[in-house]
């Protein structure tokens, strides 16, 4: 991306060209004031993700990103057959159990000139003690 910037003389008019010039010691200064904190990161190429910053160095942020993982389904279905139904009856796969689904987190390196933009992930407090005011 280019930058013309225009100079007015008194008759004639000279323009000179910078390049953009992208500070990454600022990006790198705020990606280490939200280290270990849920962050959503935008990448030059379009790509969302959330994750976890962990470490930032000279040119490479490391984030622990989370992806979501479904138990296999035979596993499922043989864990309740053996669990909740002894005789061998299977009643099939949606009855009544739902698959198992939990999150893993992978470490991610990426390099921090291709880092768009990032927020931190809005969190929901819980309500303060007493739950049920009476």
């Amino acid at each position: 991306m280019n930058i013309v910037i225009y100079k007015g003389a008194d008759s004639k008019m000279e323009f000179e060209k910078n390049d953009y010039y992208r500070d990454l010691e600022s990006v790198q200064d705020e990606c280490k004031k939200y280290l270990y904190y849920h962050v959503i990161l935008t990448m030059t190429d379009g790509n969302i993700f959330d994750g976890i910053i962990e470490d930032v160095d000279g040119n490479n942020i490391t984030v622990l990103s989370g992806e979501d993982v479904m138990e296999p389904e035979n596993e499922t279905e043989s864990n309740q057959q053996r669990q909740y139904n002894p005789y061998g009856y299977n009643y099939g796969y949606n009855y009544g159990y739902p698959r198992r689904r939990y999150r893993r987190f992978r470490r991610r390196t990426f390099p921090l000139a291709t880092l768009a933009a990032f927020s931190l992930l809005p969190y929901i407090a819980p309500p303060t003690y007493p739950y049920y005011p009476y």
